[in-house]
């Protein structure tokens, strides 16, 4: 069984709230489920968010949409990922998307574990040291037994945090594979972290949604290259 868990909390520090925040009609994080849930590789998606009050919206939100969440400490995100390993487990791979990507692409969410299992690795990605898919498209795949293995290593506050800090650090310890395109689009931002991401993800949804909602990413890059003013909008590179 491949479960994936979303990570997603209200407090960003850059962007408060922004997993509510309305994408054609409906909070951001509704959009991203709608996404991810097109993955024909995944079995079963669970929302991992915090305790805190701060998160209730949230969490509200997400079973709106028959989606179950796991709650846990606001700070420790890899004891959240064990908690809904523990709770809506078992499972032979966890797939680990964060709240803030709601431009996720389906096929390369399945490519990225279609490259892991094949592997029989412990550990991979589609971003490797050399990244080519855009910020945005972010995908971790490990084995359950790696990522509770990482868990009872972690002793930093950056292996709470960051869930995989220490599996892609090691691969002495964990055999990994990473899934890699042609096209170098590696500093391509699709991510939502500031105000003027969200301006430029809401465009996207504002022009293919109402026509297409299981727009593609290919979709995404003909749009913006039709539309300068958002080709660098923010100052990034969009496409």
């Amino acid at each position: 069984m491949i479960l994936a868990i979303l990570q997603a909390r209200m407090s960003s520090s850059r962007l408060p709230g922004k997993v509510l925040m309305p994408l054609a009609g409906a909070p951001m994080i509704v959009r991203q489920i709608e996404r991810v849930s097109r993955a024909r590789r995944i079995d079963r998606l669970v929302v991992a968010t915090s305790v805190d009050p701060s998160d209730d919206p949230l969490a509200e939100a997400v079973r709106r949409e028959g989606v179950p969440v796991f709650r846990g400490d606001l700070a420790d995100v890899q004891a959240r990922f064990i908690g809904a390993l523990d709770q809506y487990g078992p499972a032979d791979h966890v797939v680990r998307l964060t709240g803030d990507c709601p431009l996720a692409d389906p096929q390369v969410i399945d490519a990225t574990i279609d490259k892991v299992v094949a592997a029989g690795a412990d550990y991979g990605s589609n971003t490797p040291p050399h990244r080519t898919y855009p910020k945005g498209l972010d995908v971790e795949v490990m084995t359950a037994a790696a990522l509770r293995a990482a868990a009872a290593r972690a002793t930093t506050p950056e292996e709470h945090e960051h869930v995989t800090w220490i599996l892609h650090r090691r691969p002495d310890l964990w055999r990994q594979a990473f899934l890699s395109q042609g096209p170098e689009e590696g500093d391509v931002r699709w991510t939502v972290d500031f105000p003027h991401d969200y301006a430029f993800v809401a465009a996207v949804y504002d022009a293919l949604y109402p026509a297409n909602p299981a727009f593609t990413s290919d979709d995404v890059r003909a749009f913006v290259r039709t539309r300068d003013d958002l080709a660098h909008y923010g100052g990034e590179r969009r496409v």
